[in-house]
């Protein structure tokens, strides 16, 4: 039976002409001009004890068209300067909920180039994409098939750090369908080592795609430091080449990470994790980089959304539990399991691996919560959530 109203975002390159490059530059310039004085307006509203929501906003973006300054904003849609503000507004929902940190201003040089079209704002027809103000559809490189009468209810327009661009378009999948239920569970322990270990013994080894190109990254990052900051065409050129080099690892591990957990939630109808901090986790300097590098979070977030998807169900067991450190045979707990101790004999006589045991503990623990609830954080609410699909599922899943 397929999940209902199930959407989720097909990104793909495309090659934008010369005219169609400045019209889009130009437009993820009005859009962050637009964002950054709305946040300006509510934040001086706030000091007034006022209260600005989007409609004051939208109605600000009107005034300012008028302006002589601002005449510029005339020259693009204003759809996508309409959907900064709902962005806007959405950012200090989660913040003033508590689910997020206080909107920031956007930055000209670090924040990321997008624009986001509704329905109004661009039009599909026969497999071609134009984006309004434009005469020519985008000349996309259709890397697999859209679902057959797809009909995108937003696209998004963007430009990496490495100067490539990307447009997603966001469609609902009836491919999706509910795998059928089985009995199996797994347990899954994350670590640096090995990227997972499972509770059937299985490991699965730590690819280290950063690793792979440190020097050549390191190389391009030094030849970029070398660049005085008025040396505006080379220093562009040496930043472009640090940034390729970075995007070569994010897609690898992307699309590792895609088939890995693709994989697990086919194969299972439970998945056990532990609710790691990985905020606090990171302040140790000589693991950070790696833990970085393992993308332990994404990997958490690709298995809720598939597991939400495909109608099987993740469980996070409290991170104070001692999985290490609990004998899974008969459940004594040792007093300390130092990191460096990777297998450890219990009083028992059982001989155990840290990880698989600490994997079969996880296990253990999950099908106790299923069964009374106790011991785990509540699972995040992003599966249910169109934004997380959005974010995780524009790469092409295997």
């Amino acid at each position: 039976m397929a999940t209902a109203h199930v959407k989720r975002a097909f990104k793909f390159r495309f090659r934008p002409t010369d005219a169609q490059a400045v019209e889009l530059l130009h437009t993820f310039g009005c859009v962050r001009k637009v964002y950054n004085l709305a946040l300006e307006a509510r934040a001086q509203a706030c000091t007034r004890q006022e209260r600005v929501d989007y409609i004051q906003t939208s109605a600000m973006l009107t005034a300012w068209k008028k302006t002589e300054e601002l005449a510029f904003l005339n020259d693009v849609s204003s759809v996508p300067l309409q959907q900064c503000l709902r962005h806007l507004q959405v950012a200090f929902t989660n913040f003033f909920a508590k689910r997020a940190r206080h909107p920031r201003f956007k930055s000209r040089k670090k924040s990321r180039r997008s624009a986001e079209y509704t329905a109004s704002g661009f039009r599909f027809r026969e497999g071609k994409l134009t984006l309004a103000k434009m005469t020519d559809p985008l000349d996309i490189v259709w890397s697999r098939p859209l679902p057959a009468g797809a009909k995108p209810s937003t696209v998004t327009v963007s430009q990496d750090a490495a100067g490539r661009w990307f447009v997603s378009m966001l469609c609902e999948d009836p491919a999706i369908v509910q795998l059928p239920a089985t009995d199996t569970a797994v347990g899954i322990d994350v670590g640096l080592n090995h990227l997972l270990t499972l509770s059937t013994g299985e490991k699965i080894a730590n690819p280290r795609h950063e690793r792979r190109d440190r020097e050549r990254l390191a190389l391009a990052q030094r030849r970029l430091a070398r660049k005085a900051p008025g040396d505006g065409a080379n220093r562009a050129k040496a930043r472009r080449k640090a940034a390729k080099i970075h995007a070569r690892i994010a897609d690898r591990r992307r699309d590792h990470l895609h088939k890995l957990t693709t994989r697990l939630v086919r194969e299972n109808q439970t998945l056990v994790i532990e609710d790691l901090t990985l905020r606090h986790m990171v302040k140790n300097r000589s693991l950070a980089r790696a833990i970085y590098d393992a993308a332990w979070s994404q990997f958490r977030s690709m298995l809720e959304y598939k597991a939400a998807w495909y109608g099987r169900e993740v469980i996070a067991v409290d991170r104070w539990f001692p999985s290490s450190k609990l004998c899974s045979t008969c459940g004594t707990l040792a007093d300390k399991m130092p990191l460096d101790v990777r297998t450890w004999t219990c009083d028992c006589g059982t001989r155990h691996d840290r990880d698989v045991n600490a994997a079969k503990n996880l296990l253990a623990a999950g099908r106790a919560v299923a069964a009374c609830g106790a011991g785990v954080r509540p699972q995040r609410s992003s599966p249910s959530g169109q934004s997380a699909m959005k974010q995780e599922t524009s790469r092409r899943e295997p």
